[in-house]
Parts: C-alpha cells; structure tokens; sequence
C-alpha cells in the first residue's frame, strides 16, 4: 500500500507490543530471531492485565505454550491457562443456552440472527475457546420485542430496564436491552438495531435474507452473512474506539475469510460506514499485518484513513475502559471528538439534528404532562441552555 500507513506507536506499552507481535505470527520465526528485542524488560504483570483488559487471554496461550519456555515466566503460562478453562467453559455453557434460545424463538416464530458469542467465536477462529464472550447478543425485528420479553421473562430472565424515553426515541437512540438469568448468571442481549442511531443501516429482511446457518450447533442457529457481520464488527469496535484489541483481531481474522471485498466496499458506502472499515482495516494491516485487500485500496489509500487509524491509538496507549464509569474526563472528551471525526457528513448533520428531538432528562428538568411532551420540541434549545448544555449522551451498554 502507499506510504501513509506509518502509524506512530512510539507510546504503545511494550508489553502490548509483544502481543501485537505474537498475535500476527503464527510460526514464531520473527520471536525467536527478535527474542532479545521483543522479551527483554517486560513487565509480566503488566502483560497479564493488558491480556485480559483486551480480552485476549485464550489465543494468547494458545501461542504462548509454542514460544521457548524460558522466555516467559512460569506463573505467566499458569494465569492464562486458568483463564484459558473458565472461558472454555463458560463458551460451552453460552453455546447451549445459545441453541435453547434459538429453538423456542423459532418455535414462537420469531425470527432471529446472532451478533456475537461462540458463533463468531467459532466462525472467525474455527474454535469456541479462542475467543471471549460475556454474553449472547442477537438481532430481532423491533415488532417482536415485546413477545420476545415475555418469553424470557418466562424462562426466568429479568428484564435491566434502564432505558428511559419520552417521544418513543428510543427506537433509534438506543439498540439493544439487556436480561439476565440470576441463577444461571446468564446475560442476554436483545438488539433491534445493529448500532445506536441516529443512521443508516440494513433492515432485518435484508440482513435475514442474505444470513449464514452455524455449523456449531445441531439446532439451526444463524448469524449475520460476511459482509454483513463485517459491517456490524467494524462500526461496533470503532464506536468504542477499538479500545480492546480482540475487536481488531476479529477484523484480521475476517481478511483471511472469503469475502467479496466489491460487494463490502458499495456496502460500506452505501451505509455510510467507510470511514470506519478503512480506519479497521488500515489498523489492521499495520498492527497485525493483515493481508492487503485490493478491491479496497481506493478507499484505504488516502490520508484521512491512515489519520482516523492514528486516532485510535490513543486507546491502545492508555488501556481505556469506556464501559466502566465514570470515565476519566481526558478520555471522555477525546472518545467525543474522535466518534464525530469517524462520521461522514451526512451522519454529522444527523448527529447535530439529534439533539434537537427531546432527551428523556428534559422530561426530568421541565415535567410536562404525557400529552404535552411535544412542547419539548419548541422548548428543547432552551431547556439544554438552562441545565444540560455541558451534558454528552453516550449510547449504553456495546
């Protein structure tokens, strides 16, 4: 590609950089001619909480157990392959509540498609225990939410209703609700949109139309098609700033998948997620030496994408944590910014009109009876003057 991909890692911890290293080599020649180099004056226990903050532990060990035993202390091997096992397990338990799942949906004719979880894990890495995941997070048309709930509420999930709304916004600011299973402590993820609006994306039909059948499970259980899933993947980890890395190497793992990168590219721009499959992908090619894909290169080969791959590295530099509040303000404010560079005009002027429909926290500083709640709309500019106008809305939850 053209030189512009040089991005500047100088920051990077050194002991991410070893990972970066032995993630994008599989026959460990370049570990062993560099070992000095790349192992000397590593913080081991640094690496462990780097390895865990990027939720990389399973395929790490999985390399680690082939470098020379001497490089690495002992305690190290012994810590990752403890978390190697309970993730194994806690993949087996996911994948089963996964097919239970989908065989009473389908029996109540709901359809649905699988965002995450030992799906990906299995259709990306060919291996359920190479990859982490916190709980099943799946696709339903949003008519369906209400009979889904009542189906979960039913197989003994309680529903986190920490949505508030006023107007029905949460349609499209919000994407997803969340269930939990208290003696299974079994989390679930019900999505109606695959990001947070306000946006562009492909409807349900068209994503079920165009879907894959898992070969993990004997009951049928699908998940996005290729080209979809990459879309989905790579709008989900730019929205968190590809703060965690396992987001990065689910990206390296799909360039070595066949897919048809002509048909990705019109549905990047179509969607209007281009500038954030080339920031993936640029990122990609430089940390993790992904293969160079071709048909992308006209979208990949200019500086604004090589400058988005930058912004990203502020992330890897600091091991930032946007799910666990409060989040430092430093790091707040820079996500702020660096979430509006993503956009391509159009989504700015979507984003920017956004705050003109009423936010449910207007309801709380001015409370207004239900039938008038459309007085926010005149009122919005000067309720936000008065008390919110240093306020940011960051969509919930992943």
């Amino acid at each position: 590609m053209s030189n512009l991909f040089n991005l500047n890692t100088a920051n990077v911890p050194k002991e991410l950089k070893l990972i970066l290293e032995l993630l994008k080599n599989s026959n460990h020649d370049h570990l062993r001619e560099n070992r000095l180099e790349l192992f000397s004056g590593i913080d081991w226990d640094l690496f462990i909480k780097q390895s865990m903050h990027h939720r990389l532990f399973p395929v790490l060990y999985s390399k680690l157990k082939k470098v020379d035993e001497h490089l690495i202390p002992t305690y190290v091997i012994q810590h990752l392959s403890q978390e190697y096992k309970r993730n194994t397990f806690k993949m087996l338990h996911l994948s089963a509540e996964m097919e239970k799942v989908s065989r009473i949906f389908t029996e109540n004719t709901i359809r649905l498609l699988f965002l995450k979880g030992p799906v990906i894990a299995h259709d990306l890495y060919g291996d359920i225990s190479l990859r982490t995941s916190s709980d099943l997070d799946f696709l339903i048309p949003i008519g369906e939410l209400e009979k889904a709930e009542s189906i979960l509420v039913n197989l003994g999930y309680e529903k986190d209703d920490y949505i508030k709304t006023v107007l029905n916004d949460w349609t499209w600011r919000h994407h997803h609700t969340t269930y939990f299973h208290p003696q299974k402590r079994m989390k679930l993820e019900i999505h109606w949109r695959l990001n947070p609006g306000p946006g562009l994306e492909p409807s349900f039909n068209d994503l079920w139309k165009r879907k894959r059948k898992s070969k993990l499970t004997t009951y049928p259980v699908y998940l996005l098609g290729k080209e979809d899933l990459f879309l989905f993947l790579v709008s989900h980890g730019a929205r968190h700033g590809w703060s965690r890395l396992r987001w990065l190497l689910d990206i390296h793992q799909m360039t070595e998948q066949d897919i048809n990168w002509k048909k990705m590219n019109r549905l990047l721009k179509t969607f209007h997620f281009h500038n954030v499959g080339a920031q993936a992908l640029v990122l990609t090619t430089e940390l993790l030496s992904s293969k160079k894909v071709d048909a992308m290169k006209p979208l990949l080969e200019n500086k604004r994408s090589c400058n988005l791959a930058q912004e990203a590295i502020f992330y890897l530099e600091r091991m930032v944590n946007l799910h666990t509040d409060p989040v430092p303000e430093p790091v707040s404010r820079y996500h702020t910014r660096h979430l509006f560079s993503l956009m391509t005009a159009r989504q700015k002027v979507l984003f920017v009109l956004s705050f003109l429909h009423p936010y449910p926290e207007d309801a709380e500083t001015l409370p207004l009876p239900k039938q008038l709640h459309f007085l926010y709309f005149p009122l919005r500019p000067f309720i936000w003057a008065w008390g919110r106008r240093g306020r940011r809305h960051y969509p919930r939850g992943n």
